[in-house]
């Protein structure tokens, strides 16, 4: 009687499996990401993890290893190593997320191209032809005689072409479509996504190629696969903004070798991406002061301050319940900033539609963005413009007060550079030295700095 292969269902969020198939996963409690597969074969299991634990190393005290800065090579595009936290490390492994079409592999091409002048590079496609990444090359007008091409998707032959090469980059494109003959499942499954991340992670690990692997995302924007994926990797990037702009931006989610929320910020050309040095301008082109509704944020993104935008719109409720709709900023927490702006401002917003806007495309996450977007209400809803050349920022807390934030400085100093004049800040951010061309506004509560922009 032939032998069955056992079927499990796992999970595409946390990797769990379950013998049957069930709505919500018992392991992270997401709900309808059980997916069939077939159990990989116990023998086949024991030997990978027999050969993974037969290289050994001895225990050592952590006062005897030496510490050193880790080298980094510069990548050829700065913005790129902006968010990289300085340039490519050797036997690093980068895991790059984003929309379909929004510019990997365009910026992955451009990036081994400038590489490719000075080491040897390998760009492994398993969704395109080597005729179609021809034409990409011959159209970005990078020089592909620096790039070596493999179009491949099973793991064995690419690890066997790794080991031949050795290339000090390698791209693996995508993630998603590569296959192991260790894993009986079809490509892109929970396990074999798994199982080739491994692999790759170790073969990096152990021969000191630096690999950018390239990964696919859910209607949700998360990384398809298990969770562990981000994980294994040593860094995450993804790529952020509307697909339709001719912006783009990239964000380091986990980096183990810099810092993390680090921003870089793109245009799409037609010879592909080009590193933009001064995002605030381009944030702020269509930027005007005598307009209700609109007020400028100094954020923090990683080392790097931008002023960017935050407009709102107020209007009478016209259904039953009140809309309240943001885009690039935190929905629950304006249900929060409105319940403080009626308790210790006075102002009521609870029957009027909501709308928040961040213009450009940038996702705001940090609470500085608070005290912009309460007077950005305040505006559209008294339909009075905010006083010319003003930027603003600074946390509210439930109680009315503003909360100083990190690098207050920092943002100030970008926002005179720009040419703003007037700056509200929390009280503690206020700078002792007077900052040329610039005045600062010190507020400790809310209601200071409503009553500031109703006077002018």
């Amino acid at each position: 009687m032939a032998k069955f292969n056992k079927t499990l269902y796992q999970c595409t969020q946390c990797g769990g499996s379950s013998p049957k198939w069930q709505g919500q996963c018992p392991h992270c409690g997401e709900w309808n990401t059980l997916t069939e597969t077939v159990a990989a074969p116990a023998p086949a299991a024991n030997a990978r993890y027999q050969s993974w634990t037969a290289q050994t190393q001895p225990v050592q005290q952590l006062s005897q290893v030496q510490a050193a800065e880790v080298p980094r090579e510069p990548s050829g595009i700065e913005e790129l190593d902006r968010v990289l936290g300085g340039g490519i490390v050797k036997g690093a492994v980068v895991l790059l997320g984003g929309d379909p079409g929004i510019g990997k592999s365009t910026l992955l091409l451009q990036a081994l191209s400038a590489i490719g002048s000075t080491r040897k590079v390998l760009y492994v496609s398993g969704e395109e032809s080597p005729q179609q990444i021809a034409l990409r090359a011959s159209r970005l007008a990078v020089d592909a005689a620096r790039v070596r091409l493999l179009s491949e998707i099973r793991l064995e032959s690419i690890l066997a072409t790794l080991q031949t090469e050795m290339p000090e980059v390698a791209v693996i494109d995508s993630i998603q479509t590569l296959y192991s003959d260790q894993v009986t499942s079809a490509p892109g499954s929970v396990s074999q996504v798994r199982e080739c991340a491994a692999q790759l992670t170790r073969m990096a690990k152990q021969s000191g190629i630096t690999i950018i692997l390239v990964g696919h995302v859910t209607k949700e924007g998360s990384l398809a696969g298990p969770r562990v994926l981000e994980h294994i990797v040593d860094t995450v990037l993804y790529f952020e903004g509307d697909s339709h702009s001719s912006y783009r931006m990239i964000r380091a989610i986990k980096n183990r070798f810099g810092a993390a929320n680090e921003l870089g910020v793109f245009a799409m050309t037609d010879r592909g991406l080009k590193g933009v040095s001064n995002p605030s301008a381009i944030f702020l082109s269509s930027y005007r002061d005598d307009v209700s509704g609109s007020c400028v944020l100094v954020t923090q993104e990683g080392s790097r301050p931008l002023l960017v935008e935050v407009q709102a719109l107020v209007d009478d409720a016209h259904g039953f319940q009140p809309k309240r709709l943001t885009v690039g900023l935190e929905q629950n927490r304006l249900a929060m900033l409105m319940a403080v702006l009626n308790r210790h401002a006075g102002i009521a917003c609870f029957d009027q539609d909501v709308f928040l806007n961040a213009v450009g495309g940038v996702k705001i996450n940090e609470p500085a963005a608070d005290l912009a977007v309460i007077l950005a209400m305040v505006s559209s809803l008294r339909n009075k413009s905010l006083p010319e050349k003003l930027v603003v920022f600074g946390e509210v807390g439930l109680s009315g007060e503003v909360r100083p934030v990190t690098r207050g400085q920092e943002r100030l100093k970008e926002a005179a550079k720009l040419g703003f004049e007037r700056a509200i800040v929390p009280a503690a951010n206020k700078p002792r030295q007077a900052i040329d061309g610039l005045e600062v506004i010190g507020v400790e509560r809310l209601s200071e700095a409503v009553e500031y922009c109703a006077r002018r």
